[in-house]
């Protein structure tokens, strides 16, 4: 099959993409091989590119759409002619290839009112939104007394456009987004997001003009160690943070005052361990393909999907170094 691979040469510095013909996978006794129809790029990408060593070669993607092909001997959630949505385990090979083999309980069925290309979007930012808002912050026990508050860096990414529907359609939390231009905060309103601030400017002064005074959950997205202080200020006590990126600094100490929480989400974390709840996230996959036909939740394609070949997912890689990126860029894959 044909596939698209990052390699390191043994002389080189850097990655490149190019395109490789390798054996397609056999499916495990609990796999599900999928026929790829359409992927998305994550920052995940570049930073597994980024950790390659000399004589590396791997194949990226891990967010993906496709039709079950075959189903291994211990497969009973899904049949050929399935058409399936997933994120994938960082540790097998990702779906920028024709076929992928991926374990059935981190699998969902897509949603039926969706394309291929429009779901791509979804799978790995909804699971990673959904973990931090209900396994890390358990919104779904607070008290009902009063509408508690998030603040989500960097809304308009991958992850926090999806975040920002699930927080005010399912957790019914009031949404503050960060946004630095004016296109995206124009996408974070029109995903639901109550309120939009500059990152670049003073947060506790914006916030106290749209009289939010402290929030209780910040959900930092990108920058963590940039704006601990910052997050710290304005949580209120016994608050809780998030973050999932990889700061060089991070200082804890600032949050011990207010006794806030701190979690460090990594959506891969139960397909690395095989940990004994790792179905749940093909069943939070199948829920949030229920959220999508009932209209709770939409797609964040952003723009028209793109045929996949190295090209295309090197300018993506850079966009997303870049941080400029709005929505998901996803990708039509019809790789033989």
């Amino acid at each position: 099959m044909k596939a698209i691979a990052a390699i390191r040469e043994a002389d080189s510095a850097t990655t490149r993409l190019v395109q490789l013909d390798v054996p397609a996978p056999a499916p495990g006794e609990r796999d599900v091989l999928v026929q790829v129809k359409a992927v998305a790029a994550n920052p995940v990408d570049y930073k597994v590119r980024d950790g390659m060593v000399p004589g590396d070669q791997r194949i990226l993607g891990w967010d993906a759409t496709g039709i079950v092909h075959s189903v291994g001997d211990k497969v009973h959630g899904f049949k050929p002619g399935d058409r399936v949505w997933y994120a994938g385990n960082i540790e097998r090979d990702g779906a920028y290839a024709a076929f992928q083999a991926v374990d059935e309980r981190i699998v969902g069925h897509m949603p039926s009112s969706l394309g291929f290309e429009e779901a791509a979007a979804l799978p790995l930012a909804s699971i990673t939104a959904w973990e931090i808002l209900f396994d890390r912050f358990r919104t779904h026990l607070t008290s009902p007394s009063r509408q508690k508050s998030i603040l989500i860096v960097r809304g308009a990414g991958g992850v926090g456009s999806t975040m920002v529907q699930l927080a005010a359609r399912v957790a019914n939390l009031k949404v503050i987004a960060t946004a630095s231009r004016p296109e995206s905060a124009q996408w974070v309103y029109g995903l639901g997001a109550h309120h939009v601030i500059d990152p670049r400017a003073d947060w506790r002064e914006q916030l106290s003009a749209v009289d939010v005074h402290s929030v209780d959950y910040v959900a930092s997205l990108t920058a963590s160690g940039e704006h601990v202080a910052r997050s710290a200020d304005i949580l209120s006590p016994q608050g809780a943070f998030s973050l999932t990126d990889d700061p060089a600094r991070f200082d804890i100490g600032v949050f011990k005052r207010k006794s806030i929480s701190i979690h460090w989400e990594l959506m891969f974390t139960r397909s690395l361990y095989e940990t004994s709840d790792l179905h749940e996230q093909g069943r939070l996959l199948h829920r949030v393909a229920q959220l999508v036909d009932e209209g709770v939740l939409k797609s964040t394609a952003n723009g028209p999907a793109r045929s996949l070949d190295a090209g295309t997912l090197e300018a993506a890689h850079q966009e997303l170094r870049a941080g400029t990126a709005i929505g998901k860029r996803v990708f039509s894959v019809s790789l033989g």
